[in-house]
């Protein structure tokens, strides 16, 4: 298992899983995702996000959401697309990055730490609020310094031999789909289309 950078061609599958999650991304930019691939098939095992938030008083990095596909959980996948996202924004210069969250305690293990709503920058005040009216009042805010976030143990063993709760049978084989390439048959033409 890995983690890279999405690219271009990976739109199309990120839309597609954003609608199956149920998830509202109104700033969709596939560059601001990474995505967790097994090494030998190249399946896609899930994805994350971070979104910078540029206010009067600044920036602010926020963990926007972490998605593992179902037949890839309770593996640290999850874990290690986490890892990724507050690596880079520490390489971008964000000291600390903040989630907002009703299931602190997937956080937690990580070095997120609970933030009380008045001992944040306004910014970030506004940030919880907004999330809140669209989640629930439940939401917290979680903070981490990009410096001190870790991944335990465990979930890095579990990561390095992940697989998923579907894998075919010997001999089976995995049907490619379009998705898979990047493209969106519903507007793909082809050269060779016999019209048959």
């Amino acid at each position: 298992m890995y983690v890279r950078d999405a690219k271009n061609r990976d739109e199309v599958w990120l839309l597609d899983r954003i609608e199956e999650a149920d998830i509202d991304d109104p700033a969709f930019r596939s560059r601001d995702y990474v995505i967790a691939l097994d090494e030998e098939t190249s399946r896609k095992a899930g994805f994350g996000r971070i979104r910078v938030h540029k206010t009067e008083a600044g920036e602010f990095c926020e963990l926007a959401f972490v998605y593992t596909l179902p037949p890839w959980r309770q593996q640290g996948v999850g874990a290690h697309i986490v890892e990724r996202l507050v690596a880079e924004a520490g390489d971008d210069g964000h000291e600390t990055v903040y989630t907002f969250t009703r299931q602190p305690s997937y956080f937690t293990p990580f070095g997120f730490e609970p933030r009380d709503a008045a001992d944040l920058p306004a910014a970030v005040t506004d940030r919880l609020e907004t999330v809140r009216e669209e989640r629930g009042d439940d939401v917290i805010a979680l903070a981490v310094h990009a410096d001190e976030f870790t991944v335990p143990d465990e979930f890095r063993e579990r990561f390095k031999t992940a697989s998923p709760a579907d894998e075919p049978e010997a001999g089976e084989t995995v049907e490619e789909t379009a998705e898979d390439f990047g493209i969106d048959p519903s507007e793909a033409t082809y050269k060779y289309d016999t019209g048959g």
